[in-house]
């Protein structure tokens, strides 16, 4: 599949440009790995367990080569986060390594990475990224106030911004057929549920922990409290999840990038934003089209 140019690339450009380490998170599947080849020179696949075998033999190994190094899915080998930390406090030379990874380790590396790794939150495809060409107004425009008069027209149909929610913002799964699609969409749901959630946190009970993500995608885009979206997880049970059992949900699929909440915001009143509730989000809207079974007639009926 040809690569299709991301927003990132520009940033992560102009931040290799002047910083040794850069660590690109985000969900799985989101385009992390594709985007950092293009620049790598070196490549470290830890998701791969003989690489990974290899390299938590030899940690010197990993951090040399020609740079940009690359190490991938690095949370598998969280000790090389200290061994990364401590090559850029010996020589920080911008564009030495690109950390990936599509999980947080609880407590990741010894030590935060601050001032030697630089965070990068890396997202799905927004409608500018599908559809290039179709933008008529920058917001980075607006911001430095070189945008000129706003205006501007589209062909889109709502059934077309519908058609964009299903078909999702992850590369390599919004280009499939539509069968396929869905069934990768639920696929990756049930991943989450059945193995990268219990690879952080032991899970009792799966099917609650998925009821509990169904609550949170029918609430997307509201700042429903979550105590409602615990009396909503019952799971065709009598009871809802415990406080003690949905707060590590929250943790864990944060940690896992599943969970992209959007702050409260409130033009020039920072303290007042501070009071204000986040909208909950799911990393794509089509992961929460899935949860929720909602079909591209239920969205155009608005149900």
């Amino acid at each position: 599949m040809p690569y299709s140019a991301r927003v990132i690339d520009a940033e992560l450009d102009e931040l290799m440009a002047g910083l040794a380490a850069i660590a690109l998170e985000g969900p799985k599947a989101v385009g992390k790995t594709a985007t950092a080849l293009r620049r790598a020179s070196t490549v470290h696949e830890l998701d791969e367990e003989q690489q990974r075998a290899v390299a938590a033999a030899d940690l010197d190994r990993v951090i040399d080569g020609e740079p940009p190094v690359l190490i991938d899915e690095w949370q598998r080998l969280p000790a090389i986060w200290d061994k990364v930390r401590r090559a850029v406090d010996r020589d920080a030379t911008p564009g030495r390594f690109l950390l990936t990874g599509s999980a947080s380790p609880e407590g990741g590396g010894s030590h935060s990475g601050a001032g030697r790794i630089v965070d990068l939150r890396m997202r799905p495809m927004a409608l500018a990224e599908r559809l290039p060409g179709i933008a008529s107004v920058s917001l980075a425009r607006l911001l430095d106030g070189t945008q000129g008069d706003i205006k501007g027209r589209t062909e889109l149909a709502l059934s077309d911004y519908v058609e964009e929610i299903l078909r999702s913002g992850f590369p390599g799964i919004r280009g499939l057929p539509e069968r396929a699609r869905e069934a990768q969409l639920a696929t990756y749901v049930a991943r989450v549920v059945d193995r990268d959630f219990p690879e952080l946190r032991p899970v009792r009970k799966p099917a609650r922990l998925r009821a509990w993500m169904a609550a949170y995608a029918s609430a997307t885009a509201t700042t429903t409290s979550f105590e409602k979206l615990r009396q909503a997880a019952t799971a065709g049970e009598k009871t809802p999840p415990a406080k003690t059992t949905v707060i590590p949900y929250i943790d864990v699929l944060e940690r896992l990038f599943i969970l992209d909440p959007l702050p409260g915001w409130r033009p020039r009143t920072h303290l007042r934003e501070l009071g204000e509730a986040p909208k909950h989000h799911l990393a794509d809207p089509a992961l929460a089209a899935t949860l929720v079974n909602a079909t591209r007639d239920a969205l155009l009926a608005g149900e």
